[in-house]
């Protein structure tokens, strides 16, 4: 095609899509529920993962706080009440991140990514899949221990990780790396195919 042919040709389709244009209001109650999609609990190791975890660090200040003269001096207060206290803290704590550990879920969907977390503060973040550019897999010492493994997302230019979903077992996160790297490469030849058809 000629190229004065073909740029009054895009002007034309241009200015039909101007007069097809359409800004309707969107009715929210026939919006479909994210709230009624299934969820897949994250591995049940999860939970004592981090239950141990908090329990360590538990002990070390614990014994910390035992052995240090610091209160020796405050009267009314010995070392073995502040150690109480603190062991007491990390009791609850550990109570806290049972329960949240065993209330976080995933899916992964055609489009999008999906990751629930939080009991106090509940959060649900819905990741699509044409922002992720870039996916690895990352576990510390005590997850590998339970064959543990974080997914980490990253979008374009981002240099945090836009969603992490922690809790997978390594085959399965492994599975869904590779499926996450494989749409990356279709969604990107996309565009190169839709110039060559264009031409």
């Amino acid at each position: 095609m000629h190229p004065w042919r073909k740029l009054a040709f895009g002007s034309r389709t241009a200015r039909r899509l101007a007069l097809e244009f359409r800004n309707d209001a969107v009715d929210v109650k026939n919006l479909p529920a994210w709230e009624a999609l299934a969820l897949a609990p994250i591995s049940r190791r999860y939970a004592p993962c981090r239950l141990l975890a908090v329990m360590l660090w538990g002990v070390v200040l614990t014994a910390a706080v035992g052995l240090s003269p610091e209160f020796d001096d405050i009267p009314g207060v010995g070392d073995w009440r502040v150690a109480a206290a603190v062991a007491g803290l990390f009791l609850l704590r550990g109570v806290l991140v049972w329960i949240e550990a065993r209330y976080r879920a995933w899916a992964l969907r055609e489009h999008d990514l999906v990751y629930r977390s939080g009991v106090v503060v509940q959060s649900t973040v819905i990741l699509p899949l044409a922002r992720i550019q870039h996916v690895e897999t990352v576990s510390g010492p005590l997850e590998r221990a339970f064959g543990l493994v974080r997914l980490n997302c990253y979008s374009a230019g981002g240099l945090s990780t836009d969603l992490v979903v922690a809790g997978l077992e390594r085959t399965t996160a492994e599975r869904v790396r590779q499926y996450l790297l494989g749409r990356i490469r279709e969604l990107d030849d996309e565009p190169a195919a839709d110039g060559g058809a264009d031409g």
